[in-house]
């Protein structure tokens, strides 16, 4: 069952989200439109339109799709002259065989998949696109993983959120997979920032809050590959599962 406390509870931090979160590297979003031209892109779940720049940047015409008001405003104000959609994965305000592609950037893991799938198939035209991709802190780092440990990061490979064989459901062809690396940087300050913008920092306690807080500052301030340093660069890995609509 997904968790849908969780799910919208970035509205809240929407200025922050747009600001700290990673951005996705542009080999990854072109392999995820490959064969696509100046196409119709949904970004489901935008969030603050984070992928939605990234796609309008190769060209694309964008239609940001968002349940969040929030997160819809935020998007509306950092991506000028895009209006998000008010919508889900479960139930896009769109008509069908619409769009050329849909695209989620880390959000697909929030949705419930069945129902999800078959919206998404609607809203494709035949041969369309559907594409999740994640930003997925690189925890083969020690102290990245400890970041994670500390922060409750819950970080999931695709292998572990679909198995070996990842399926779309019957409305599309076998998934292909791909993965990316990419480093952004952040000040010491910054790195917390992002982590108040994480579901588990905005829905915990006020207690575990500071109790966050203190463990992050603390290895901060300890390990080797961070004390006195003025900027951090934090490795990803960036993956995308990718199939064809029938």
């Amino acid at each position: 069952m997904v968790d849908h406390t969780h799910a919208l509870s970035f509205g809240a931090a929407a200025s922050d989200y747009d600001r700290f979160r990673p951005r996705y590297p542009e080999a990854a979003v072109r392999w995820a439109l490959d064969g696509l031209s100046e196409a119709r892109v949904v970004d489901l779940a935008a969030g603050t339109g984070i992928l939605t720049r990234a796609v309008l940047a190769l060209g694309h015409e964008v239609v940001p799709v968002e349940p969040d008001p929030g997160m819809r405003a935020q998007l509306a104000a950092s991506t000028p002259g895009t209006t998000a959609l008010a919508g889900s994965a479960e139930a896009m305000p769109l008509p069908d065989s619409a769009v050329d592609a849909v695209l989620v950037g880390t959000a697909y893991h929030w949705f419930d998949r069945e129902p999800a799938h078959t919206e998404i198939a609607r809203a494709l035209r035949p041969g369309g696109t559907f594409a999740p991709i994640w930003n997925i802190r690189d925890a083969s780092v020690d102290w990245v993983a400890e970041v994670g440990r500390i922060a409750h990061f819950g970080d999931k490979s695709t292998s572990q959120l679909f198995g070996e064989r990842p399926d779309f459901g019957p409305a599309f062809d076998a998934v292909e997979k791909r993965e990316f690396t990419h480093r952004t940087t952040l000040t010491p300050d910054e790195l917390l920032g992002m982590v108040r913008t994480r579901s588990y920092w905005l829905t915990a306690s006020t207690d575990d809050q500071r109790r966050v807080e203190r463990d992050l500052t603390e290895l901060l301030n300890t390990h080797p590959a961070l004390t006195g340093r003025d900027t951090i660069e934090l490795p990803y890995r960036t993956l995308v599962l990718r199939a064809r609509r029938r």
